[in-house]
């Protein structure tokens, strides 16, 4: 979902058909593609960073995700910039066309001093007053970061304080077991991602099923390698996190999906 900071949050569909001049989804002829490439990054604070191009692109299968991220994205001469939560199911949203978008994804745990993650879960923010050349956010107005800075800008984030880490948090994501109880792992997990450990580790499950699926490995091996009880236990969990089964995956997904499934990564 999109919102403005301060209005009732609107659904994400609207408010992005709002904001970018396009027509409600359900009005678009066929889907094409997403071109992304992704990065990973070495900074503690980001998971990685991405870019797409929309080419005559009008609506999207949305993935469930584990993380936030700003996004940043310019059509017919307009900039936009949003934060984005995580999604704990998949979804159908509208894509501007002509579109390119830059955006960054935080490390679980990352998260804005002035916004609680769980508050952004299967939503997000539409920042104010962006311009070409920067947005606004905590307060303070920031460069936009060109995809090979991004880095630079999470940097002045966390020096400025508007962006903190739950240590708890990030401990448990190095496989360490943290000096406090089950209880008060899970409430903090919760509180700095929005999400479960339970719900992170199916989504993530899920999505490297589907990475699995596309390049062509069986499902019988999807199954057995990333310890599905059975293929209806596998089919229930793609419905719901990435909204395709696998044999569309096997054979490929016809229309745009949020997901680099060409695997265009770099380091």
């Amino acid at each position: 979902m999109w919102c403005q900071p301060s209005d009732p949050i609107l659904p994400d569909h609207a408010r992005l058909s709002e904001i970018s001049g396009l027509p409600r989804t359900g009005d678009y002829p066929a889907l094409v593609t997403l071109l992304f490439e992704t990065r990973l990054s070495d900074s503690p604070w980001v998971e990685s960073v991405w870019t797409s191009t929309s080419e005559q692109v009008f609506e999207m299968t949305s993935v469930a995700a584990v993380r936030w991220g700003l996004v940043f994205w310019q059509r017919e001469g307009r900039s936009y910039a949003s934060v984005k939560g995580p999604e704990s199911r998949s979804s159908t949203a509208p894509v501007p066309d002509g579109a390119t978008f830059l955006g960054i994804d935080f490390a679980l745990g990352t998260s804005l001093r002035n916004v609680p993650t769980r508050v952004l879960l299967d939503g997000g923010i539409e920042l104010p007053d962006t311009t070409h050349r920067t947005f606004r956010l905590d307060g303070s107005r920031w460069d936009i970061p060109r995809p090979d800075d991004a880095e630079a800008l999470v940097k002045r984030l966390v020096r400025a304080g508007a962006l903190v880490r739950d240590p708890v948090v990030a401990e448990v994501q190095r496989g360490h077991v943290p000096e406090v109880s089950d209880r008060t792992v899970e409430r903090r997990f919760r509180a700095a991602t929005g999400l479960t450990q339970g719900a992170v580790r199916q989504i993530e499950r899920a999505r490297k099923a589907t990475m699995l699926l596309t390049a062509g490995l069986p499902v019988a091996d999807v199954v057995a390698g990333l310890d599905y009880f059975d293929e209806p236990h596998l089919a229930r969990a793609l419905r719901r996190y990435i909204g395709h089964p696998a044999r569309q995956l096997r054979e490929g997904v016809q229309g745009a999906i949020s997901l680099d499934l060409d695997q265009r990564t770099t380091s």
